[in-house]
């Protein structure tokens, strides 16, 4: 017996993000609000709202649900932002902001994926996203400057490359460390340094590229 989406999705913001800490009231509603499900094959749906990563083939993931909520929060959008997605994925994190920021651009390195996040974010009517296909690690200078930077692969270090994207006020969150454990960090140059904030130990799937880890 198939279970209710809906119903397991208000569950999911209760018991895996609120009483987890997560505080922004955008983003518990929208985390309410964004269908996970659409993003993973039918054969998944049952487990969308499970408290965890699912896989969505390449040896890539749809991120747990309390991740995408707690990397949200940590960008503090407000709505009139442009922001820069590194690793588009399944597409879910993306969606996600779309909600939050006033355009966002998100760039996917494996053409597959970049393809299929396409096809479901048209479905489901996202209208202020661009999808770019290519080397996430070296971002889009071309449309830069962003007031967000937000990374979703591991990366073995400060991506700078990343942090001259953005504008005088912006932050970067990103997972940084190593391949296996990183730590969520935002930076920012609020105080006209740059200022490092940790959120704790966090999984990702590596980035690859050419300010990521080797191949």
């Amino acid at each position: 017996m198939a279970i209710d989406l809906e119903d397991a999705r208000k569950r999911m913001v209760v018991e895996q993000l609120e009483k987890r800490g997560i505080r922004d009231a955008r983003v518990l509603e929208v985390m309410g609000a964004v269908a996970r499900h659409r993003f993973l094959p039918a054969e998944l749906h049952d487990h969308a709202y499970d408290d965890g990563p699912l896989p969505i083939g390449d040896s890539q993931t749809i991120s747990q649900p309390y991740m995408v909520a707690l990397m949200s929060e940590v960008a503090e959008l407000e709505g009139h932002e442009k922001v820069l997605e590194v690793g588009t994925g399944s597409g879910y994190q993306t969606a996600v902001l779309s909600h939050l920021a006033r355009e966002v651009h998100s760039v996917e390195s494996i053409e597959h994926l970049h393809d299929r996040a396409r096809v479901i974010l048209t479905s489901i009517g996202i209208r202020n996203v661009v999808l770019h296909y290519g080397d996430g690690s070296e971002g889009l200078p071309e449309h830069a400057p962003y007031e967000v930077i937000m990374v979703t692969a591991a990366m073995p270090g400060i991506p700078m490359p990343l942090l001259h994207q953005l504008t005088p006020k912006g932050r970067l969150v990103a997972p940084i460390g190593e391949d296996e454990l990183q730590t969520l960090v935002r930076i920012s140059r609020r105080t006209g340094q740059w200022n490092e904030e940790y959120f704790g130990e966090c999984r990702f799937v590596k980035m690859i590229g050419k300010h990521g880890f080797k191949e």
